[in-house]
């Protein structure tokens, strides 16, 4: 019976995105499926955290990002002007910095007098703050200054832009262990706060740093592992290959370039899933709903509470990371201002709940219905509203109250579908066996 269940609800995403091709362009539907498979990703990553482990992160917009920031870094060209009037400077500052670290780090561990350890410390840190500040801005105003128009940044390796995908796990995780080390010894709410604090000064860094990736300036045209619409449409044999089956040649090429990356992300969402699965039905899966249950417990049986939590919270966030990176090759740029909260945080918990905490099926399942209604309602409920209206004047101020509060459907209908699955399905659409 609950396999029939899940297989009902699959085949309604299939009918959802299938009804939109025909009902409003193909374009549309593709770009639906495309974005409810990074969204599935993310959900997954999130699953991980809280459905495996307990662990309450609000903070999956800042390791989004870092993947984001990940796929500028790697696949962006290098601005070589840059690099020679400042790059250096700032990577030496950068590096100055992290020894200034280290230094506190030894002198706290090794000097035994409180007095001479806290001073010491303090003069370390001091001098260090100093001579970093007077490496660090003079590269950075260097660097700015290069053609602010179209660069003013370092630029990136110049690599593949799949490269960044791996690559954008990588930087989540460790932001995640540094952050991991510091705030998984908190409780539950205090974790909360603490991540979502922690994104929002990431997004300030990438927002506010020009160097690294032009802030809020936005990073366009990165490279793609499609071909361009444009280059197709100049191709005699696709176009030749469209007009055989009907279908004009600008349109070919966007659905052409759209499946190509659906088949990539669609292979990602597999290959990730298959390894959430098998380590769920591992004995370390076990062990992790273990933790989850009753951490008094699992820690009287010997485990590492704190390292497991660490493992768990690692590997959620470098999931979100290769989503986050996917999701800036789909657009071909980076736009800082567009992380927001509501959208990659908010958003993927409701995922989560809605499809099945704890449930691999349940995460990709609410990952695909959230991202379809996050896309539909407000043309559905524009739809709904001038049918309801058709009867009034133009300028009745009912009908343009109604009209007016079209903009409002999303939150409202998110905000009732949680309330509905909480009230009747309080365990998700696919809860956890």
């Amino acid at each position: 019976m609950e396999n029939l269940k899940t297989t009902l609800l699959f085949a309604l995403v299939v009918f959802l995105i299938l009804i939109t091709g025909f009902v409003q362009s193909w374009n549309t539907a593709l770009l639906i499926l495309n974005m409810g498979l990074i969204s599935a990703i993310m959900s997954l990553g999130v699953n991980l955290q809280w459905g495996f482990a307990g662990l309450f992160n609000v903070g999956i917009m800042g390791f989004v990002a870092l993947g984001g920031l990940a796929a500028v870094l790697v696949s962006a060209p290098p601005v070589y002007e840059a690099w020679s009037v400042g790059g250096i400077r700032i990577i030496a500052a950068i590096i100055f910095g992290i020894i200034v670290i280290i230094a506190i780090g030894l002198w706290i561990k090794k000097i035994v007098n409180r007095r001479q350890k806290f001073w010491g410390a303090i003069l370390i840190a001091l001098a260090g703050f100093f001579i970093y500040r007077a490496i660090f801005d003079t590269g950075v105003v260097a660097v700015e200054a290069v053609n602010p128009a179209s660069t003013g940044y370092l630029g990136g390796l110049g690599l593949p832009i799949l490269m960044a995908w791996p690559i954008g796990g990588l930087l989540a995780a460790g932001a995640a262990w540094v952050i991991g080390k510091t705030a998984l010894g908190l409780r539950s709410d205090y974790l909360a706060i603490a991540t979502l604090g922690i994104a929002e000064i990431i997004i300030a860094i990438i927002k506010n740093e020009d160097w690294l990736a032009r802030g809020v300036k936005n990073v366009i045209g990165l490279p793609r592992p499609a071909p361009y619409e444009i280059d197709l449409q100049q191709n005699d044999k696709f176009v030749s290959t469209a007009n055989s089956i009907g279908i004009d040649p600008v349109t070919a090429s966007t659905l052409y370039v759209k499946l190509i990356y659906a088949g990539l992300f669609s292979i990602v969402l597999i290959v990730i899933f298959i390894l959430a699965q098998r380590a769920l039905h591992s004995p370390w899966g076990r062990m992790m709903r273990a933790i989850r249950d009753n951490e008094v417990a699992a820690e009287a049986m010997g485990k590492n509470v704190t390292g497991r939590h660490l493992q768990i919270f690692i590997l959620g966030s470098a999931i979100c990371g290769i989503a986050g990176a996917m999701m800036t090759t789909l657009d071909s740029q980076l736009t800082p201002g567009t992380y927001q909260p509501l959208r990659y945080t908010f958003l993927i918990w409701v995922m989560v709940i809605i499809g099945g905490s704890g449930n691999n099926l349940g995460a990709v399942l609410g990952g695909f219905i959230i991202w379809f209604l996050w896309v539909q309602v407000e043309p559905i409920g524009q739809f709904l509203m001038v049918i309801l209206t058709s009867g009034l004047a133009d300028d009745n101020p009912l009908k343009l109250h109604l009209m007016d509060s079209v903009a409002h459907m999303r939150l409202l209908t998110m905000g009732l579908l949680l309330l509905l699955v909480l009230r009747f399905s309080p365990r998700g659409l696919i809860p956890e066996k």
